[in-house]
């Protein structure tokens, strides 16, 4: 082992570390990151077109009755990033303490609130169907009370509905990522049975959010507060708003569920240094300085291929299956938000790195460019 790379859990000053006394290589890890400083995200800066039109939707082409912003948006800053080897910060660039919106990586951090509630009982069989556990109209009828826990984390639940003002016909047809085709996104079309089908679709991510909520009975960032990010030294900066519309009363208490994105403004505002904390727990299988906080079963199956989707688990993405990057590690996944927002996790090397608003089509550009500075070449 490398001096000085032996697995470190970070206090509230980050530790530094020389690339080369990390066994990586300095040359190819400045150029990976001035590679992501000079690929910004093409998304304006105020989130908001000079014709005022939110960008999340012009980039899914949404328009129709479903297409409100419905929570608040906030400015995003310029490129930022962390470089964690073996927990020591061996790379930084842009403010990395800014809570900016981070859209889709909060479906990530509700599947680490699922595993919460299956360590806690709350969900004592993720095949069960969601409607025993939560007796909702919403779930009502033949096929929405099929529909299974797994099904929610995998994104093939089907459901049928409108939640919080918004239909899930508004992301039929969506397609995500570079190339994405969305001529037809929020033409109605007939539903698979649950569990065989994959679709991108984020009114059904926030159901799960909001059954999660009423499985818990309590706002879910207090929940993700007192059980992850106040363990893991994160900061108090960070916040995760719902919709206007997302307000319920539970147990007499009024109580705001949060989507698992930005789509319509709103999810989790945060910094670069407090995914970075969230993504060493994950990469490390749940635990954070001997203390064990998600438990390595939930972890081993958040981190499985789904059957409809071989490079997707419970809402992380895999480098698994047909799109998987021969020159990245099998073992590797990740957290990605539009715009573009990464946690990129490689447990083998023990390495995490955190992008904020990278062209999302460099983002293929920067991970190889990192693979060379951790690689055979790397020093040892």
């Amino acid at each position: 082992m490398t001096q000085g790379t032996e697995p470190y859990w970070p206090t509230e000053v980050w530790a530094e570390q020389d690339p080369g006394s990390a066994g990586l290589d300095a040359e190819r890890l400045a150029e990976a990151v001035a590679f992501a400083a000079a690929h910004e995200s093409q998304w304006p800066r105020s989130l908001y077109y000079p014709d005022g039109r939110y960008v999340g939707i012009v980039e899914w082409n949404e328009r129709g009755p479903w297409s409100d912003i419905a929570g608040p948006v906030r400015p995003r800053g310029g490129p930022a990033g962390v470089i964690l080897k073996g927990g020591r910060r061996v790379a930084a660039w842009g403010d990395t303490r800014r809570p900016d919106m981070t859209f889709s990586i909060a479906k990530s951090y509700l599947a680490v609130l699922a595993g919460l509630a299956s360590d806690d009982g709350l969900i004592p069989d993720v095949d069960a169907p969601v409607r025993e556990s939560v007796p909702d109209p919403l779930l009502d009828g033949p096929h929405n009370g099929a529909i299974t826990w797994r099904h929610l984390l995998q994104q093939s639940s089907e459901w049928q509905g409108t939640l919080f003002g918004k239909s899930d016909q508004v992301d039929h047809f969506r397609q995500i990522g570079p190339g994405a085709d969305n001529s037809r996104k929020g033409e109605k079309r007939l539903p698979r049975p649950p569990g065989s089908y994959y679709e991108y679709n984020d009114v059904r991510v926030n159901l799960l959010s909001y059954c999660l909520m009423c499985r818990f009975g309590r706002a879910l960032p207090e929940v993700l507060r007192e059980r992850i990010m106040d363990p893991i030294g994160a900061s108090r900066d960070w916040e995760w708003r719902g919709y206007d519309t997302a307000w319920v009363e539970i147990d007499g208490r009024r109580i705001q569920s949060v989507p698992g994105g930005g789509h319509w403004g709103g999810g989790l505002f945060i910094g670069a240094d407090d995914h970075a904390r969230f993504g060493l727990l994950i990469a490390r299988g749940g635990t954070w300085n001997g203390r064990r906080l998600l438990s390595e079963r939930w972890i081993r199956a958040m981190l499985s291929p789904s059957p409809t989707l071989d490079n997707y688990g419970y809402l992380w993405w895999l480098n698994r299956g047909a799109a998987a990057k021969p020159q990245l590690p099998a073992s590797a996944f990740s957290a990605l938000g539009a715009g573009n927002n990464v946690i990129w996790c490689d447990p083998e090397r023990d390495l995490v790195a955190i992008l904020r608003w990278i062209d999302k089509a460099a983002l293929d550009g920067f991970l190889l460019r990192l693979a060379a500075a951790t690689g055979p070449g790397a020093r040892s």
